[in-house]
This record gives structure tokens, C-alpha cells and sequence, in this order.
């Protein structure tokens, strides 16, 4: 499909080993969180994503307008789709309770629970409602310091995915509650809805990942997740396990928008790919522009052989060999499965993304449709009318 050395030799250089995740290392390298000791925001080691750039950053998609312009733009006119704003506070108070448990504003610290490239994740629950949150915690300053491309830093990032989660308002989307930002501290929060944890495979599935009902119902939902988005052409740009959270009552929500691009319209051209590499499609790797869209529906392929085998579907034991794996092998099936989930994992991890299903298609699927039906349509109260 693409020249293997011409292709390849682009991204030579642009990131740690680590950040592919080859066989050498442990499956739960894929779904780990990084250990920091600073609560409050710190220095990460930038390593889950790799930057696949190939000229300057505002080459990164093909609109006129970038994605920050088109958010404001949306905003400022109304075709929004929260029913309650984002709270936007410019005091900070950080303090302790009278049990000495550390306080950021009304919300009080009960533990970690994780942690990423900029950011540490920490429970809180308020004294005002007494709801948990996550609240992503970061240090400006560092944002600042970190160049994501020729004319970003990792701030544009950050402030890049508050303007898109203040937009969006989806069961299977996680919901912004509140940003704090005090111009007089170089703390930055973002109080998330809190959901209860992670899916991982369970090796109580026919192969190893989980049980087929179980598998069905969480690609229903982050399927449900995905139109809502493309509908409204924002790009996540990183759909995997880790960043798919499932609450008490088993509903999954697509989590961290660090990444996501919006686009004025139907053109969804990108050529920087930062998502996790394992989960990048064939067509991000040749070094010219892509369909955001199409990409994030092979994230989603692989995310998909990831819960029904519990391992990945293309991986290497060095660079290129996770590289060739991706862009060249053909995907293996392990032992016998369903073979409408077959047809459907073939589809979907179609390495040219002209033949690949896309979503449309993949709601249609015998196998997706299952005894459940149709996935509920998602009724938008944005000015759009595209959901």
C-alpha cells in the first residue's frame, strides 16, 4: 500500500519506544497510567502519543478555519449542544478540610485516579452537592513549555479540548462540569463528570476478551458516541480502551479530547496523527493527509478485536515491525468466532480506508444489531439538526 522505508522513515526519531508498545512489552503497558508525585499537575513524560507531523502544525487540516476558530464560532451563534454551561471560575482557593484532606475550591481529595502526558486525574468529591468528579489538574507553566508542533505547545492542546467538550452534551460522551482558571496561580483544572472505571478484558469471552453480550453492547454505545461526534465533525483522534470509561450501570463514554480536531465541514483531511500508535490507521502512516473520520473508525476496529481476543491486532517487537504489522500484514483471526463478528472485525480493519465500513454502515451490521435493534437515535439540542 505505502513504500515501507520511504513511509516509515518519517516517523523515525519523533518518540520514545515506549510510546509503541511492542510485544516486549506487557498488554497492560497499552491501559497503564503514569505514576507522577505531584497531585496538583507536574512535569509528564510525553510518551503516550507520537506526533506524526509532516509540516508545520497549521497544515494540520485542510479547512480554512481552525478548530479553535470554528468552536468560538459555534458558541458565540448558539450551535451549541449543552443545555448547562460550562462554569468558568477565575478564583482559586486551594486549602484543607478540618480532617486535613487537601481542598481545590468547594471540592475536597479523596485519591488518584491516574495520570497522562500533562495532567494527574484526581477524585474529589464537592461539599456542596457531596457528587465525585475527576478533576484533571495541570501546570501551566509546563504547558507552555512543551512543544507539540513548529507553532504549538501542549497548552493550545488543553485549552483546544475545553472548547470542544463545552460544545458537546451525549449519554456516551463524558460531560464537562467546570474549568479553573486563577490568572493568578499556574494551576489549570478541569472538573470532570465522574465515571466509575475502565473495561479491560475479563478472559471470560470464547476468546480470551469478553463475553460477545457484553462486547455488543459497549460498541453499541461508543458507535452511539462516534456519530454523535462525526456528526457534528469533530475528530477524537485517540478512541482506545483507555480512554472508553464504563459507569456503575455498564454505559461506556468516550473520555480526553487532548487530540480532537473540528472541522468546518464535511472535509475532515488531517496530516498530524497524535493518537496512540497501536491504534493509528495504515493511511496515517504514508506522511500526506487522511480522513480523520476513517481513522477514528479503525481505532475503533482495533478496539473492538481488543475486547473480544484481549490483545491487539497489530503489534511488533521494534518500531518497524509494529509499523509493517499495521500498514502491510493482514489481520489474523484467533480460533473460531461468530462469523457475523468476523465479517464485521474485517470491515472495520479494512487497511484501505476507501473500503473500510464506516459508521453508517457498521450500525447497520447484523451482528451490531443483534436482539437489541437500532441504537436509539440521539435527539441534539445544538441549532445544527445533523444528529
Amino acid at each position: 500500500m505505502f513504500s515501507r522505508i520511504d513511509s516509515f522513515s518519517r516517523f523515525m526519531g519523533m518518540g520514545c519506544s515506549s510510546c509503541f508498545g511492542f510485544r516486549v512489552q506487557s498488554q497492560d503497558h497499552f491501559l497503564s497510567d503514569y505514576d507522577q508525585s505531584d497531585d496538583e499537575g507536574g512535569e509528564y513524560d510525553d510518551c503516550e502519543r507520537t506526533d506524526m507531523t509532516n509540516g508545520s502544525y497549521g497544515e494540520l487540516q485542510s479547512p480554512s478555519k481552525r478548530s479553535e476558530q470554528i468552536i468560538l464560532f459555534r458558541i458565540q451563534t448558539g450551535k451549541v449542544c449543552r443545555e448547562t454551561p460550562v462554569k468558568e471560575t477565575h478564583l482559586v482557593v486551594r486549602s484543607e478540610d478540618d480532617n486535613g484532606n487537601k481542598m481545590v475550591k468547594e471540592y475536597v481529595r479523596e485519591f488518584k485516579i491516574g495520570s497522562g502526558s500533562y495532567a494527574k486525574v484526581v477524585l474529589y468529591r464537592s461539599s456542596i452537592d457531596g457528587k465525585r468528579y475527576a478533576i484533571k489538574a495541570f501546570h501551566k507553566s509546563y504547558l507552555l513549555k512543551q512543544q507539540v508542533a513548529p507553532s504549538e505547545t501542549a497548552m493550545s492542546d488543553v485549552l483546544r479540548e475545553v472548547l470542544i467538550m463545552k460544545m458537546l452534551d451525549h449519554p456516551n460522551i463524558v460531560s464537562l462540569i467546570e474549568v479553573m482558571d486563577d490568572p493568578n496561580t499556574d494551576h489549570f483544572y478541569m472538573v470532570l463528570e465522574y465515571v466509575e472505571g475502565k473495561w479491560a478484558p475479563e478472559g471470560s469471552g470464547a476468546s480470551g476478551g469478553l463475553e460477545e453480550t457484553t462486547v455488543r453492547k459497549y460498541l453499541r454505545d461508543i458507535v452511539a458516541g462516534l456519530i454523535y461526534l462525526h456528526a457534528h465533525n469533530v475528530v477524537h483522534g485517540d478512541i482506545k480502551p483507555d480512554n472508553l470509561l464504563v459507569t456503575g450501570s455498564g454505559v461506556v463514554k468516550i473520555a480526553d479530547f487532548s487530540v480532537s480536531q473540528v472541522f468546518e465541514d464535511e472535509n475532515d483531511e488531517l496530516r498530524r496523527s497524535p493518537g496512540t500508535p497501536v491504534f493509528t490507521a495504515p493511511e496515517c502512516w504514508s506522511g500526506v493527509t487522511y480522513h480523520g473520520k476513517a481513522a477514528d473508525t479503525w481505532a475503533l476496529g482495533v478496539t473492538l478485536y481488543y475486547m473480544v481476543f484481549g490483545k491487539y491486532p497489530f503489534t511488533g517487537d521494534t518500531m518497524l515491525e509494529t509499523y509493517d504489522e499495521i500498514v502491510n500484514n493482514p489481520m489474523i483471526i484467533p480460533g473460531e468466532i461468530n462469523s457475523q463478528l468476523k465479517n464485521l472485525l474485517e470491515g472495520i480493519l479494512c487497511k484501505d480506508p476507501q473500503y473500510r465500513l464506516t459508521l453508517s454502515a457498521i450500525v447497520e451490521h447484523p451482528w451490531v444489531l443483534g436482539e437489541e435493534g437500532p441504537i436509539p437515535q440521539h435527539v441534539c439540542r445544538c441549532k445544527l439538526n445533523i444528529c
